[in-house]
């Protein structure tokens, strides 16, 4: 016998509750399957529980430095592990509980525990029980990509999602990438005590930025005592007792690097290889990401992908921001899409990274007449009163038409700052929007007037 819905919802990460909770509002039967923790990779091993730790690695840090603004702290700082961790467990907690009541308690609403398999294009088999619906949304997310490294299956590695249980102090963290999620991890265990090495196949860390950006942040990094080696080849790993080895070639020649233990963070691939997709007849590309079309449809009426799944944005934002396609199209008559969204993350080492829009080095490939302007964090009061003047602000202006074509802040306080950036551009405003704007003083805010007032032609 099958069970039939009005939806069904296949995954409960940032745009499936969220549509859940639209569609049972609207008087919709849903059913909602989760095969393991509520809340998704954000709320699981992503963003939460990182931030939590990254937090707690600040204060660790900032403690160090007491001295710096004239507070004298007695004795060695100590970390305890055990408890970082579960102070952020308990914020995982509350969080992950969170979704699951608010998903228990939806009018009109199913919920399922366990795997979900497509049979057919509107079936489902979910613990021997077969549900249908006339609308399925797939928003199972993604996990780490482990590469084939020689090696690889002798050493147990860790991965974001097995960092959640690293409740003790790594001897010595290598770090497989040098780009987001792996830079976080390893300024926050370096802060914790460990000896971190960052090894990354690219020519420089964060290779998608721009080379001013990707320079300062090695450089914050290294200052810190975590050693980066670029440009790395032929790498393999080994195992001796409880030392691994990693073996590698960069441009100091061939080496190897003894550790305790390796974070892989070299990428991320799609939670699709086991849903019965080919059952449904969903189309994939080659990385297994299901395509869609701009409000998020595959290529089967009634059938959505959301998410990381769709590899359309690979951040919790934009994973959010398709449910508010999805419902907007769906719902409201409001034809929104992917395409109106402008490229915005951040990198969340200390100082964060806020970008927005193009980079220098897009707008360049681009042929865009521009003007540019950079401001050193070193001139910001706001941060040389907190002691913290690493980095600088810049942004890039379409020489013609003067509206905003991207920003970033590498500083304190960067990772919000950035917004006022993003929120001209979403209106449409020329820059002048904000550079005969008051802003608040003191503040890091109350320099993007300023540094708006001072562009020149990009060279």
């Amino acid at each position: 016998m099958t069970t039939h819905f009005d939806a069904i919802i296949i995954g409960s990460g940032q745009a499936g509750p969220s549509l859940a909770a639209r569609l049972s509002k609207a008087g919709r039967k849903v059913a909602i399957i989760e095969r393991e923790n509520f809340g998704g990779t954000c709320v699981n091993n992503g963003c939460v529980p990182t931030k939590t730790m990254v937090a707690s690695a600040y204060a660790a840090h900032l403690a160090r430095r007491a001295s710096e603004y004239g507070v004298d702290i007695s004795g060695a700082i100590k970390v305890d592990m055990a408890r970082v961790m579960a102070r952020k467990d308990a914020i995982v907690e509350k969080s992950r509980n969170g979704v699951e009541t608010w998903m228990m308690g939806l009018e009109g609403a199913k919920v399922y525990r366990g795997h979900a398999r497509f049979t057919a294009p509107k079936t489902v088999s979910i613990n021997g029980e077969i549900i249908s619906a006339d609308q399925i949304f797939i928003n199972t997310g993604g996990r780490a990509f482990v590469p084939a490294i020689p090696g690889v299956e002798k050493i147990p590695y860790l991965t974001n999602a097995s960092m959640m249980s690293v409740n003790f102090l790594p001897e010595h963290l290598v770090v497989i990438g040098g780009s987001y999620i792996g830079l976080e991890f390893a300024q926050a265990f370096r802060r914790f005590g460990s000896r971190v090495t960052v090894i990354e196949m690219a020519d420089r860390l964060i290779a998608r930025e721009d080379d001013d950006v990707c320079l300062a942040v090695q450089d914050i990094l290294e200052k810190e005592g975590i050693d980066v080696r670029l440009s790395a080849k032929n790498m393999s790993f080994d195992k001796s007792g409880d030392v691994i080895h990693v073996s590698i070639e960069d441009k100091s020649g061939a080496s190897r690097i003894d550790c305790s233990h390796v974070l892989m963070a070299v990428g991320r691939q799609p939670n699709t290889d086991d849903l019965g997709l080919d059952k449904a007849g969903i189309a994939t590309d080659a990385k297994g990401f299901i395509i869609v079309d701009d409000q998020c449809r595959t290529n089967i009426e009634g059938l959505w992908a959301m998410g990381d799944v769709n590899g359309r944005g690979a951040f919790t934002h934009t994973s959010y921001n398709d449910y508010e396609i999805v419902a907007a199209n769906l719902l409201d008559n409001d034809p929104r899409g992917i395409s109106d969204r402008i490229s915005c993350y951040g990198l969340f080492v200390d100082p964060p990274l806020g970008r927005v829009g193009l980079s220098e080095k897009e707008v360049r490939a681009k042929g865009i007449k521009a003007l540019a302007a950079k401001r050193m964090m070193t001139s910001i009061g706001r941060a040389r009163e907190r002691g913290e003047t690493q980095g600088f602000m810049k942004v890039i202006v379409d020489a013609e038409s003067k509206k905003i074509l991207g920003a970033a802040i590498l500083g304190i306080g960067g990772d919000e700052v950035v917004h006022a950036f993003l929120d001209i551009m979403a209106v449409g405003a020329p820059y002048t929007a904000i550079s005969r704007t008051m802003h608040i003083h003191p503040t890091v805010s109350e320099y993007l007037p300023t540094i708006l007032q001072d562009l020149k032609p990009l060279e």
